[in-house]
């Protein structure tokens, strides 16, 4: 057999492999139809990227911590948090988060107090800066991006004073969300030479990347100040007034949770597993007094892989389908499952009042086709699509019946949806609700609506383009 023959059959091998691994691995058929395309249309660069992105696969360390770490990190809630109880909400939507939680864990939510939205950058590095000043014991971040330019400076000068006072500093860092910061900045060095722990998360490496997906990303973005102070919610460790300053879409709109109690321990919980599954060093939460009981309750929602996948797109599905009078999404990349477009556009059909507020310029043009492929279906079914002009709205928040905010790091995408470490909030307290209707109501007059008369004339080049990116949807 010639070597040119044997190439060829060894090809035809490795393709057929690849493609009775797509058949026989559980997944949507649009995504294994999906997955089929790259591969016939791009003959060997197909069969390479299935390899390296087409499975979810933690690695064989990360996925044995993971398994080991279930039953210890439950147990932990059980020794602090004994005497809290777990509060079932009265909405309709609420009690199917609760319900599914309390199934999987045990756990459907827990205690906080004083919450607040905030939406102002400077407020927000003010208030992180004013509680790093003030810990008295840890502290712990979790990040995709870290920039180091203008107020994120401020931060790190506060974390360095803090942990040269005798403070503990951790922070997780997703590598190649932020690779500018640990290939660049002195501040790596800097921080390090103080006593700050500082990992990057999921390291992109050419060799590990060979048993492990190179795409699985830490999303989080979290702030735990002494196990009992949490921010988190949309915004990286970036000053929007000089990350990607220059692009056209603008500065990036956010909005961070704050609120302290029992539920600041289950965010520093959260913090422990990701901690424990990139170093293998356990760390728990460990805190001398009593936490107060509170009369307000959310649920805490860690989703990604073995932290029960799946869950995410489960709660999305249940809360969709039991809205009764109005649905409002915010996210800055909407590429839904079938089956959340599906929901969506029966919520409408059935008279539910669905809006959807996106950002007019995206800085990935791929997902921004790929989102307007959704258009034409979720207008005819009546959904209100509004464009927000005044930067990139990196905001994510679902709204229902105006009686249940789910807000944190997840896009409604299949990347947040089946692939990032996310960390999503159920807030269910009316008054808690209100301030992040409020803040989506700012966004709402700060946006215009698609008219669908318009839209259908739009160019033939994007039509294509979109039919294009809608089929690859299932991968972005």
């Amino acid at each position: 057999m010639q070597i040119n023959d044997f190439l060829v059959v060894f090809y035809w091998i490795v393709t057929a492999t690849v493609f009775l691994r797509i058949i026989f691995k559980r997944r949507p058929v649009a995504s294994s139809l999906a997955w089929v395309l790259i591969i016939i249309v791009f003959p060997i660069l197909g069969v390479l990227v299935y390899l390296f992105f087409g499975e979810i696969q933690l690695g064989k360390r990360r996925a044995a911590r993971a398994r080991a770490l279930r039953t210890p990190f439950l147990e932990n809630y059980t020794k602090y948090l004994k005497d809290h109880s777990s509060q079932s909400p009265v909405g309709h939507a609420g009690k199917a988060i609760y319900q599914l939680l309390m199934q999987r864990d045990g756990i459907g939510s827990l205690g906080y107090s004083n919450l607040s939205v905030l939406s102002k950058p400077d407020d927000i590095f003010d208030a992180w800066i004013a509680d790093i000043n003030n810990a008295q014991r840890d502290i712990r971040m979790e990040f995709y991006i870290w920039h180091p330019h203008g107020r994120v400076v401020d931060v790190t000068n506060a974390l360095i004073a803090a942990v040269d006072r005798g403070v503990s500093v951790e922070i997780l860092i997703d590598h190649a969300g932020s690779w500018p910061f640990f290939m660049f900045s002195k501040d790596v060095k800097r921080m390090r030479e103080h006593g700050i722990k500082l990992l990057p998360a999921l390291p992109v490496n050419l060799f590990r990347n060979l048993v492990r997906r190179a795409d699985l990303r830490l999303h989080r973005k979290l702030l735990v100040i002494d196990h009992l102070i949490c921010y988190s919610g949309s915004m990286n460790m970036a000053d929007p007034r000089y990350f990607n300053s220059r692009k056209s879409f603008g500065p990036w709109i956010d909005m961070m949770l704050r609120f302290d109690g029992a539920a600041a321990f289950g965010v520093s919980k959260v913090f422990s597993w990701d901690w424990e599954l990139e170093s293998g060093e356990r760390n728990f939460p460990q805190i001398k007094d009593k936490i107060p009981e509170s009369t307000h309750h959310l649920s805490i929602i860690p989703s990604g892989p073995g932290q029960g996948e799946g869950v995410i797109h489960q709660i999305m599905l249940s809360i969709l389908h039991r809205a009764n009078e109005s649905i409002t999404i915010t996210t800055p990349y909407f590429v839904p499952s079938e089956a959340i477009f599906e929901a969506l556009c029966h919520a409408a059909r059935r008279g539910v009042n669905v809006c959807i507020v996106l950002p007019r310029i995206s800085d990935s043009r791929m997902a921004s086709f790929a989102s307007q492929s959704f258009y034409d279906g979720l207008l005819s079914a009546g959904v209100e699509i509004r464009l927000f002009s005044r930067g990139l709205l990196h905001s994510k928040a679902v709204i229902v019946d105006e009686e249940l905010a789910l807000v944190g790091s997840m896009n409604i995408d299949m990347r947040s949806l089946q692939l990032n470490f996310e960390l999503s909030f159920a807030l269910y307290n009316p008054n808690d609700c209100k301030q992040v209707c409020g803040l989506m109501q700012e966004y709402y007059q700060e946006s215009t609506a698609i008219d669908a008369k318009a839209w259908a004339q739009r160019p033939r080049y994007r039509r294509v383009a979109e039919r294009f990116m809608s089929f690859l949807s299932p991968l972005l």
